[in-house]
């Protein structure tokens, strides 16, 4: 088994390829999915989460109110450690299951997305992080996300910076360009990392 950390910054196009990599047979583990599946109605990550910030972190219908959480704590780096310190080892748990359910010879891509603000690279045989420059990655999230400049520049601020990133790269995919030129690049990168095994 060959297990592959993939980032990349917001706006740099990894669930793209991710997306790509699933497609030549990959086994994707994706963190942001699972995220949200351990805080699903009914789960003990969603008990856990509304015993710890209370009831007013709940919809209607008893789910995660999203919005209602970013709000308190994205407003205090305490209360964002406390809901960290409830999700990140049942993502952590689940992601294992997920790998260990793959057959021996898989290949096992974790998508990531703040793998080097977490200092997770020693967990992954090879590194991959999709890259794109600050400019494109900000038209792209203005252009497809609807964000504004500065709400952008924001989101990027908020993670670690494209040198963080790829001073952690085994491998590094451009995604600079327009999308028609990801896939030759990934089937490349994939090629490269399947005769590593």
């Amino acid at each position: 088994m060959l297990k592959i950390g993939l980032t990349g910054g917001i706006g740099a196009g990894k669930s793209e390829v991710s997306r790509l990599f699933a497609a030549h047979g990959a086994v994707i583990v994706d963190s942001d999915v699972i995220a949200r599946e351990v805080v699903a109605p009914g789960t003990p990550g969603l008990a856990a989460v509304a015993a710890e910030f209370g009831p007013g972190v709940l919809a209607a219908d008893g789910s995660l109110d999203r919005p209602a959480l970013g709000a308190v704590v994205f407003a205090d780096p305490a209360r964002l450690k406390a809901l960290n310190a409830i999700v990140h080892p049942l993502v952590r748990a689940r992601s294992a299951e997920l790998e260990a359910a793959a057959a021996p010879d898989a290949v096992v891509v974790h998508d990531v997305p703040l793998l080097a603000e977490n200092g997770l690279g020693p967990l992954y045989d090879l590194v991959v992080v999709v890259d794109a420059a600050d400019e494109v990655r900000i038209d792209r999230l203005v252009r497809l996300r609807g964000m504004t400049e500065d709400e952008a520049r924001a989101r990027m601020a908020a993670q670690a910076s494209r040198a963080d990133r790829l001073a952690i790269a085994d491998l590094v995919i451009d995604n600079s360009g327009p999308l028609a030129e990801l896939a030759p690049r990934v089937a490349e990168a994939w090629e490269r990392l399947t005769t590593r095994r």
